[in-house]
């Protein structure tokens, strides 16, 4: 039994199969087109789907949509209704596509991909539920799952038991904490719907100066976690931006202009939205624990991927345990459709692991070493390379890393989620106080602000944070254990923003936000042999079982996926080194490219 899901027409297309029950490919659309956060019909996507499973668009009995544009349309016309005749021109822009297109969505997919079978359409937040419960490790749980908006739904809870959910209460429309936090993300100059991690990596420099204004003008929130926003500070429902001029009078001035010069004040914005998000994330958690009586709680939507709230739920211990769904927005739709057609729709049997999820590290997209495709890449182009067995890689690679070089990591399936978890990543000493910096100015050409991730091998995580469960996906936030932490001097301590940057904050400086913080990576050696055995290695040799992980990719660009982008990649930033497949490429013995990039003026920093 073969069953495509698919997520497309908002952002982050994605396509996913699923075959008797298992998840056997999913990718998003963005790394095949290299349009960040494409939104097309997941075309490509689908098509690798089905040559990784070996099968033809015949071979598909069902597909699965992760929403129902009908209800989407509704939405869409009431609320113009609601608000005529403010909003003409968001409501002229928005409905030649829905007419001619997104209305026929069954006969778009059918000519789309040349499928006759059924098609069928789960609601968003179905599909969110159905991808945060089928693949954890739970046989029964409680489900949130909040985003921007599905058709109507922002926000909602239910339970999960065996091959069942049931989602039992929302909030809808226009009341959204993912809308509240894209407004935010507008507003301190960042893109919506991409820059909203921004925002969350930027709040521990600011000061929670705003949470109460945001409490008692913008939102009334309940005991229970739900809210409801003051609409006469927004603009989404009806126009085209997210705020609107009485925003800006509250908040004193307009919107900072992107790439601008960050002040205090967007630090104190970004720390205060952040910071009223997480009582929301705690009060729903305490409410749906209290209605539900689970012990367990899988999570889905964008929100989800607030890791530093993730990481308060499980600190409070509301729940025993919380799982994430990996690709917790849109893209992750696709996969909760197909699933939730194969359990609740055909009503088959499931039985979770109970330790691990079903989702096989979600390292679930195409493998370019296993085909071929990676030597005959190195081979055509004449690349200058060394050639290393498989066995020599970790203690290679666990060399340069200790000499400070930054190294691009090309190994394996490639992930499915926003998150790069060792298969495309750009890896170096989490150990060097220079590292954060360098990496985000010679490398990532992004903002100096933004901290990096560590990968920490599974066995040793509790030996550098304060967590005491693995974090496989990059969704869960933990301090820096007490004793690896340095103390700052009064003189430090005086610092403001920016300033705080450059402080080492611990014996792994490169991984330490301002607040002894870290999204932590737990590297498990069943899911990612090789990446296990390189930090392994280290640890060995350099007493350091932890290394610095980033996605392979420059500012404005999706993560890699084939060899000639992460050739392109390595070229055209400060890399030291790329390892792809068994082939190890020194920077000082490449050739210059010859259609190369100024990437410096193409990403200008603030």
């Amino acid at each position: 039994m073969n069953i495509l899901g698919i997520s497309a027409f908002y952002h982050d297309s994605a396509a996913c199969l699923v075959q008797d029950g298992k998840i056997i490919a999913a990718a998003q659309e963005e790394r095949f087109t290299r349009k960040k956060h494409d939104h097309n019909f997941p075309k490509h996507s689908a098509e690798f789907c089905m040559e990784y499973a070996g099968i033809t668009i015949n071979e598909i009995d069902y597909v699965a949509f992760y929403d129902k544009p009908f209800l989407k349309f509704e939405r869409l016309l009431e609320t113009y209704l609601a608000y005529a005749p403010v909003g003409i021109q968001s409501f002229i822009k928005a409905m030649p596509l829905w007419i001619k297109q997104k209305l026929w969505m069954k006969e778009l997919i059918k000519e789309e991909l040349g499928f006759e079978g059924k098609v069928l359409f789960p609601e968003h937040h179905e599909s969110h539920a159905a991808s945060a419960f089928f693949p954890s490790p739970f046989q029964d749980a409680a489900i949130i799952t909040m985003d921007g908006v599905g058709e109507w739904t922002t926000s909602g809870y239910g339970i999960g038991e065996n091959n069942k959910i049931t989602l039992l209460a929302d909030i809808k429309f226009p009341h959204s904490i993912g809308l509240l936090y894209s407004a935010f993300t507008y507003y301190t100059g960042f893109k919506v719907n991409s820059g909203e991690y921004k925002v969350m990596g930027l709040a521990p420099y600011g000061e929670p100066k705003y949470v109460d204004v945001i409490l008692n003008e913008l939102m009334d929130l309940k005991e229970d976690g739900s809210f409801k926003l003051n609409m006469k500070y927004f603009n989404f429902a009806a126009g085209l931006t997210m705020t609107n001029g009485k925003f800006n009078k509250l908040f004193g001035g307009p919107p900072r202009k992107p790439e601008s010069k960050l002040t205090q004040k967007d630090m104190d914005l970004a720390r205060s939205v952040q910071d009223v998000t997480e009582e929301v994330m705690l009060r729903m958690a305490r409410h749906v624990k209290k209605v539900t009586g689970k012990n367990n709680l899988s999570l889905a939507g964008g929100v989800a991927l607030n890791c530093v709230g993730n990481g308060k739920i499980l600190r409070e211990k509301i729940f025993d345990d919380i799982w994430i769904q990996p690709a917790a927005g849109d893209a992750g739709g696709a996969l909760g459709a197909a699933l939730f057609v194969w359990y609740q729709y055909l009503n088959n049997k499931r039985e979770a692991e109970g330790e691990t999820d079903s989702q096989s590290g979600s390292y679930l997209g195409p493998d370019y070493s296993a085909n071929g495709a990676v030597k005959e890449f190195i081979e055509s182009n004449k690349i200058p390379h060394t050639y290393l067995h498989y066995s020599e890689i970790p203690d290679r690679v666990a060399d340069l890393i200790n000499e400070e070089n930054v190294i691009g990591w090309f190994q394996g399936r490639m992930e499915f989620g926003p998150r790069a978890l060792g298969a495309r990543s750009i890896i170096g000493d989490a150990r060097s106080p220079k590292m954060q910096s360098k990496m985000n100015i010679k490398i990532k050409f992004r903002e100096s602000f933004r901290p990096f991730a560590p990968s920490v091998l599974e066995e040793r995580i509790s030996d550098y944070f304060e967590i005491d469960r693995p974090s496989p996906y990059m969704l869960l936030v933990a301090d820096v254990k007490k004793e690896r932490r340095k103390e700052m001097t009064d003189e430090q301590k005086k610092y403001f923003g920016i300033e705080k940057l450059n402080v080492a904050r611990s014996d792994i400086p490169a991984v330490t936000h301002i607040d002894y913080s870290a999204r932590i990576q737990s590297v498990d050696k069943k899911t990612n042999q090789l990446y296990h055995s390189l930090i392994k290695r280290f640890d060995e040799k350099y007493g350091c079982g932890v290394i610095v992980n980033t996605s392979f990719n420059v500012r404005g660009e999706p993560i890699v996926c084939r060899p000639e982008e992460a050739y392109k990649c390595f070229m055209r930033t400060g890399m030291d080194f790329l390892v792809m497949g068994n082939y190890l490429l020194d920077k000082k013995e490449q050739k210059p490219l010859k259609e190369d990039i100024d990437w410096r003026k193409e990403y200008a920093l603030d």
